[in-house]
């Protein structure tokens, strides 16, 4: 629904501040922005808005016009920070009041678990020491809700002259207002940008909890900035290699639904599922809680904690068209087994942020696997090509050459060193050569690898060295002949 409606010839903003639209002014990260990206959208609705909104300014005026305009004859002019000298001036309002009224007709509630699940964010009160650096760096960074509700209650327009002049610049920058002989213009038609008014907030709202499965906030940005039409014609489109085969497409939805009633429910319960494992190459009958639901590598993944299909680790990873019927019992049952069951008897069941943070200390999706230290070599012409200004992972890091060999001394065994030392001492110095930590035996991991080969070699660990010549010896003797 396209909302620039004229009367009088004038423009007229509508826009309520939901999530998509906050990210989009935010022009980065929401985390850092958000009290510039509220008091943006305060901007547009003093500028454009409609009744008692829109401030009796001409289409051409100063920062100084604005500002008395906007403010009570009382506000002060100067450089600092305006103290609490007026509570009927604006600036005494807090961000709270400025978003849950009757006219957005927003619930703070819902407003909140939307923004927290948009930025991944628990609805928890743990601090965390990056988050304390980032606080100190930046007041209006915050990590969880309590820092969130703090954050609410500030005085919106509690900012300096400088920063105010900084808003009409980024306007000016996106679109909404132009800069011509030191004044500010009104513009004739708006920017583009992700719409959602009163009128369609509870039927077209594009919904950030259901973007949050990108699961990263770079990414849902570019789905939110560019989800809505531009003069009635998509722009973006978004392609996801999936797998799963159509014939257990109907099984899948079957059981993300029956998930989605367990989560429902209070207290979640486990449940026992069947699972036909290519692994071990046969159906297993596991009991687990089910934790949450990834896409990964071109499938959907049930995280669950309780009995893996080897019984060797009690974190598992079960691919959803693997899954043949699932099974909630009580937390009574006596199979359980007895770590989930002190996890339950302790008010502690696995969360999703538990599978975050181990995913964040080494590269691979089976997050539950062993972490090691992996050294890599590229070759230098495809690595500039193709590996160079990517993202892998957190830990996956350039090294010198000279510091491949001290790896090599110090975390191969002395039975290793010297193959491996010689090994590298024909490997080009001009080459790229990385570190990280991935997750030994990760299917995911291997399978990168092989899309990289022969462009990419592993030097170590020795055991996945071997590995991977043995599969080469072997996929040679499938060409050889030709």
């Amino acid at each position: 629904m396209f909302t620039e409606i004229r009367l009088v010839s004038e423009l007229v903003f509508q826009d309520i501040p939901h999530i998509e639209l906050l990210q989009w002014l935010a022009r980065g990260s929401l985390k850092q922005n958000l009290l510039r990206a509220i008091r943006l959208w305060v901007w547009l609705q003093s500028l454009y808005g409609e009744n008692k909104d829109r401030l009796l300014l001409s289409d051409s005026f100063t920062y100084a016009a604005w500002r008395d305009a906007f403010f009570s004859p009382t506000h002060p002019t100067g450089e600092a920070v305006p103290g609490l000298h007026d509570a009927n001036c604006l600036c005494a309002k807090t961000t709270a009041a400025w978003l849950f009224n009757t006219k957005t007709g927003l619930l703070e509630s819902e407003w909140k678990r939307s923004l927290l699940a948009h930025l991944n964010i628990s609805n928890s009160d743990q601090q965390e020491t990056s988050h304390k650096r980032s606080s100190a760096k930046n007041p209006c960074f915050f990590q969880s809700e309590s820092d969130l509700d703090k954050l609410l209650q500030r005085r919106l327009f509690e900012v300096t002259r400088r920063s105010l002049q900084a808003d009409l610049e980024t306007l000016t920058d996106m679109g909404w207002l132009e800069y011509q002989q030191q004044k500010y213009h009104r513009v004739s038609n708006f920017p583009s940008r992700p719409i959602t008014t009163t009128l369609e907030a509870t039927s077209t709202k594009l919904n950030s909890d259901e973007l949050n499965f990108l699961n990263q906030e770079d990414l849902a940005a570019v789905v939110q900035n560019h989800s809505q039409l531009i003069c009635g014609i998509r722009r973006f489109f978004f392609k996801l290699d999936y797998v799963i085969p159509r014939t257990t497409i109907d099984s899948v939805e079957d059981l993300q639904h029956e998930l989605k009633e367990i989560w429902g429910k209070t207290p979640v319960s486990p449940i026992i599922l069947n699972y036909r494992s290519a692994r071990l190459g046969n159906t297993v009958k596991c009991l687990v809680y089910p934790v949450c639901i990834y896409y990964v590598q071109r499938a959907i993944y049930l995280c669950a904690f309780g009995e893996s299909p080897d019984r060797k680790t009690q974190w598992y990873n079960f691919r959803l068209d693997r899954i043949q019927n699932i099974t909630p019992i009580e937390w009574t049952n006596s199979a359980i087994p007895q770590a989930l069951q002190h996890r339950y008897q302790k008010a502690d069941l696995p969360r999703p942020e538990e599978i975050e943070t181990q995913m964040s200390k080494a590269w691979g999706f089976d997050f539950y696997l062993q972490p090691r230290l992996m050294l890599l070599r590229f070759d230098r012409d495809y690595h500039e090509r193709y590996i160079r200004d990517t993202f892998r992972h957190d830990t996956f890091e350039v090294i010198a050459y000279q510091q491949a060999e001290r790896l090599i001394w110090q975390y191969s065994s002395q039975s290793e060193q010297q193959a491996l030392l010689k090994v590298l001492a024909t490997r080009s110095p001009e080459d790229a050569y990385y570190r990280v930590h991935y997750r030994h035996g990760d299917n995911n991991i291997s399978m990168r690898l092989r899309a990289w080969r022969p462009k990419c070699e592993v030097l170590f660990p020795y055991e996945l060295r071997q590995s991977i010549a043995a599969d080469v010896a072997k996929e040679f003797q499938l060409y050889h002949q030709d």
